[in-house]
């Protein structure tokens, strides 16, 4: 994880053009591969990773060393933005209420036992891609934040503003759905 320290956050509130371009350089991955998992679109993640840091940009003064790292910070405002571009371009007909999510994979949990090892390794990524899409928005962005961002538990309850035993059972609820969808993915292949 990359840490900026309070001295080039001081820099780029004083106006520092080459601290701005730091903190730009070392968090444009992670915002943009967030982003990108979140919408599964290339252009919407380039988007939202340009508003995210003209949003950065603009609240930076707002940001508190002593309420966590920078970092969590940034995701923070990052999950903001998704959240809110959910909201506007939503396209789904509404999604598929959790409890009935939980009823299907508790009524066979055989299905959550790793369809992952009967995927090629080549089909795995795109195939993680597509099943995140799929996700409920709560599910899909804990299950980011922790398995493809490798945020701890706290840094995501604080990022989500959720306890963490919200975000421990949003991860395990995601890792089943996914593996759930996963499974009825290559069960349809098979046919």
């Amino acid at each position: 994880m990359v840490h900026v320290d309070a001295e080039v956050i001081s820099r780029c509130l004083n106006g520092d053009n080459p601290a701005w371009e730091e903190i730009v350089k070392l968090h444009t991955k992670r915002v943009y591969n967030f982003c990108y998992r979140f919408t599964g679109s290339w252009d919407d993640a380039e988007d939202l990773t340009q508003e995210v840091f003209m949003r950065v940009y603009k609240t930076l003064k707002s940001y508190n060393a002593q309420e966590g790292s920078f970092s969590t910070w940034l995701m923070s405002v990052t999950r903001n933005l998704l959240v809110d571009h959910y909201r506007k371009h939503k396209k789904e007909a509404g999604d598929v209420a959790l409890e009935e999510v939980f009823e299907t994979v508790e009524s066979n949990p055989s299905r959550t036992k790793t369809a992952m090892d009967q995927i090629s390794t080549n089909d795995k990524i795109e195939m993680v891609r597509w099943g995140l899409s799929r996700l409920s928005p709560d599910l899909r962005e804990a299950v980011v934040l922790r398995d493809c961002e490798d945020m701890r538990y706290d840094e995501i309850a604080s990022v989500l503003r959720v306890p963490e035993g919200t975000v421990k059972s949003r991860i395990n609820r995601g890792r089943i759905e996914l593996a759930r969808i996963l499974e009825r993915k290559r069960s349809q292949v098979e046919i």
